[in-house]
Formats: structure tokens, C-alpha cells, sequence
């Protein structure tokens, strides 16, 4: 009877995790489908490359996640990256490596605070002023390079990006490291829980007493900060940087949060789903990689995966709210 009771509460287990993460029953599949079709795929140096080509946008995705939440959005994470790698790598000659990392990771926090405060100081929606940041910083990017490209000088910084620890790449890492930091912030803290009322309904978080501007403020300095994070970790691995650096990465991790389950209007989300996009992503473009499949296709896939995926949570959301009604 015991063992019965248990099969079935493990049942209901797993059925929670597929209504709530269906994500990852997403990439069960991949994994198996790539697996028969290509020998390579199923092995764990290539694992290992899928953690490494994702880790970028995994920590601009992380940031995203609480930023969404919330009910905002970032669209100046890509030109963030930019800045912050073109600072890490261009700043080494003057202050030595460890300060110009640190002052690529500081330029992402300050942009990120500045969007959260023109957003809570003005009233102007995320995205009018994210996007205004994009195309200035994007513009700043250009006008502090002269539209060159900068090479790091620094072998100690290069090395960062190709090391790896207990065989484990770095970047890989890194990327895993920050997604427990920031599922704890979200899971376990005040902030987390504040976070999630805010973006559930924002004028009762008022009535509740929380402090709903400065909330916001620090989920867009902590996104700031995780994308100037993905620039210096992604010049370390080119040894270099470009202007031109992050374009479309906001796109690519948009697109990661809401695979893994964050709602578009808010006060949904979780760090694991958000994962699970970014592990999903990047398992159909490696998968694909190994068939040979022309990168454009990858686009349109994950293009008709995205639509498909807003399409069903609208359907769940009205039977939902029949339902409530």
C-alpha cells in the first residue's frame, strides 16, 4: 500500500514539474532525438562546449529573469556587453588586468541602476527607455573605440577564458555559480519574494508597504552587472573585444526567460526555468551544428518554438481566468 501511495505522489511529482518546467521535458527530447541522430553528440567534452557557448547568454538571461519578474524588460543588455568587454580589454595597459575588469563590471551596474531609476523616477515604460539606452550605449561603445577593435595584452586575462577547474570549463562554471547566487535572491530572500509581488500587481506591493522603486532599481543594476559580466568572460575568451560585440544577445536571452516560464507581464518566473531555456537553446543550435543544418533554420525554429509557446500560456491564462470567473 505504502510503495502504491509513493509511486503515485512521485507521479504527481512528476506531472508538477512538466506543468510548471515543460522546458525541460523540451530538452529530454532534444537530447534524445540528437543522440540518435549524431554519434558526437552524446558525450561529455561536447556537454562540457554546450555549457561554454551558452554561458554568455546564461548570465544576461539570469539578470533578464529578475527584471521580467518585476514586470520590466532590458534591451540594453547587449550593448552592455559590449561596453564592459571593450573597457576590460582596453583599460588593462593603464590599470593592470584585475582593475579594469573591475571597472567593466562597475560601468554595467551604474547603466542598470540608471535604467531602474529613469524607470521608477519617470514612469516611462521599460522597454521606450531600455531601448533609448541600447542605441545610446551602443553609440558610446563606438564613439570610445573609434570603431576599432581592442586585443587584450594580457595573457593572464585570455587564459581566463580557456581555463577550466576539476576539468569543468571556467565559463561553465561561472554561469552555474550565478544561477544558484540569483535562485536564492529569488527563492529564499525578502527581495525575492518583494520581486514577485511587484511584478504580480505593483499598486497592491505599494498598498503593502514595499518599496517597489528601489526594488527595481537593484534588479536592474544586478542585470546590468550579470550582462557586463558576460562581456568580460566573452573577451576573455576571444582575447579581445569589438564594438560590435552583444548584438542581439538581448534577443537571444528574451527569448532563454521565456522558454523557461517568465511571463511577459510579470510576477512569474523562476531561475531553473530560465535555465532550462538557456540549456535548451543551446542544445537545438549545437544539435544542429553536428547535422550540418544551415544556422539560419536554427532561427526560424526557435522563432516558431517562441510563438508556440506564448500561444499555449495565453490559451492556459484565459481557461484560467474563466475559471476564476
Amino acid at each position: 500500500m505504502s510503495s502504491t501511495v509513493k509511486q503515485i505522489n512521485m507521479t504527481k511529482k512528476i506531472k508538477k514539474v512538466i506543468y510548471e518546467q515543460p522546458i525541460w521535458l523540451f530538452i529530454v527530447l532534444c537530447v534524445i532525438g540528437f543522440s540518435f541522430s549524431s554519434e558526437y553528440f552524446f558525450d561529455l567534452n561536447n556537454f562540457k562546449n554546450i555549457l561554454v557557448q551558452t554561458s554568455t547568454i546564461g548570465l544576461i538571461a539570469l539578470g533578464l529573469t529578475l527584471v521580467m519578474i518585476n514586470g520590466n524588460i532590458d534591451l540594453s543588455v547587449g550593448a552592455i556587453v559590449a561596453l564592459s568587454a571593450c573597457l576590460a580589454v582596453d583599460l588593462q595597459a593603464d590599470y593592470g588586468m584585475f582593475m579594469a575588469i573591475i571597472i567593466g563590471l562597475v560601468s554595467g551596474v551604474i547603466l542598470g541602476a540608471l535604467n531602474g531609476l529613469i524607470v521608477w523616477k519617470t514612469g516611462v515604460d521599460a522597454f521606450i527607455v531600455t531601448l533609448g539606452a541600447m542605441i545610446g550605449i551602443r553609440g558610446l561603445v563606438f564613439v570610445y573605440t573609434e570603431e576599432q577593435s581592442f586585443f587584450a595584452n594580457d595573457f593572464a586575462f585570455s587564459d581566463m577564458g580557456s581555463s577550466s577547474l576539476a576539468g569543468i570549463p571556467a565559463l561553465a562554471l561561472i554561469l552555474i555559480g550565478f544561477a544558484i547566487i540569483v535562485h536564492f535572491i529569488l527563492a529564499y530572500t525578502i527581495h525575492g519574494r518583494n520581486t514577485y509581488a511587484v511584478g504580480g500587481n505593483r499598486q497592491a506591493s505599494i498598498d503593502a508597504g514595499i518599496r517597489v522603486g528601489p526594488n527595481m532599481v537593484i534588479n536592474f543594476a544586478i542585470c546590468g552587472f550579470l550582462a557586463a559580466l558576460a562581456g568580460v568572460t566573452l573577451s576573455s575568451q576571444m582575447g579581445a573585444a569589438t564594438p560590435n560585440l552583444g548584438r542581439d544577445f538581448e534577443l537571444w536571452a528574451i527569448t532563454a526567460v521565456v522558454l523557461g516560464g517568465t511571463k511577459l507581464t510579470g510576477g512569474v518566473g523562476s531561475i531553473i526555468g530560465t535555465f532550462g531555456g538557456v540549456i535548451a537553446i543551446g542544445i537545438l543550435r549545437n544539435g544542429m551544428n553536428l547535422l550540418q543544418v544551415p544556422s539560419f533554420y536554427v532561427l526560424v525554429i526557435m522563432g516558431v518554438i517562441l510563438i508556440t509557446v506564448l500561444f499555449f500560456d495565453r490559451q492556459v491564462n484565459l481557461r484560467l481566468e474563466k475559471e476564476v470567473g
